[in-house]
């Protein structure tokens, strides 16, 4: 599906275009924004990189991973970056991953934004099941999913190296006929 136009209430999902970079960098290059992401702060080359690559995943046949700025309103600025990418390892599944920069935190910013990934996944990809990932200190992420109406489904023991050590994730998910979309 290309290219993906999704809104919701407040926010809005597009593909990402090269000038993002910017304002993806400032999420994904900020220390305090992926403190408890799978990775360090990227430095901006690196993001135009990753905005490169996700810009030429975008019209893969099939298409596997789904890299989307997060907006205010259609087509507001940028607030967050969020990701669907197809689980190659289960039937009509998919991952899904957000970050949103830190003055966009605490205002339900983050439950919207997996609302309309979840919407992606299901309504537009007619999917069965999605899940996510968190930092076990990530209690904010846990409020996030849950509120969305994720399952907390249990602990991947060493599941990532970060900063040069294992850390665990605790996982979540959803089944299609679980999901309500109506809930906010």
């Amino acid at each position: 599906m290309y290219p993906v136009a999704r809104h919701r209430h407040r926010l809005a999902l597009r593909e990402l275009r090269l000038d993002d970079v910017d304002n993806v960098h400032a999420i994904y290059g900020s220390s305090e924004a992926t403190e408890h992401l799978s990775f360090e702060p990227r430095t901006r080359d690196q993001v135009a990189g990753i905005v490169a690559r996700s810009m030429a995943s975008a019209t893969a046949t099939p298409r596997q991973e789904y890299a989307l700025a997060v907006t205010e309103g259609e087509g507001g600025p940028l607030v967050g970056f969020a990701r669907l990418a197809m689980d190659p390892h289960q039937q009509q599944a998919a991952t899904i991953g957000f970050a949103l920069r830190p003055d966009a935190w605490g205002v339900g910013y983050g439950t919207e934004s997996v609302h309309l990934l979840l919407d992606l996944a299901f309504d537009d990809l007619d999917l069965h099941r999605v899940w996510a990932a968190r930092a076990p200190k990530n209690s904010a992420s846990a409020k996030t999913l849950l509120a969305a109406g994720m399952t907390e489904e249990g602990r991947i023991r060493g599941h990532v190296l970060v900063r040069g050590s294992w850390r665990d994730s605790i996982v979540y998910g959803v089944l299609k006929e679980e999901r309500d979309p109506d809930r906010t």
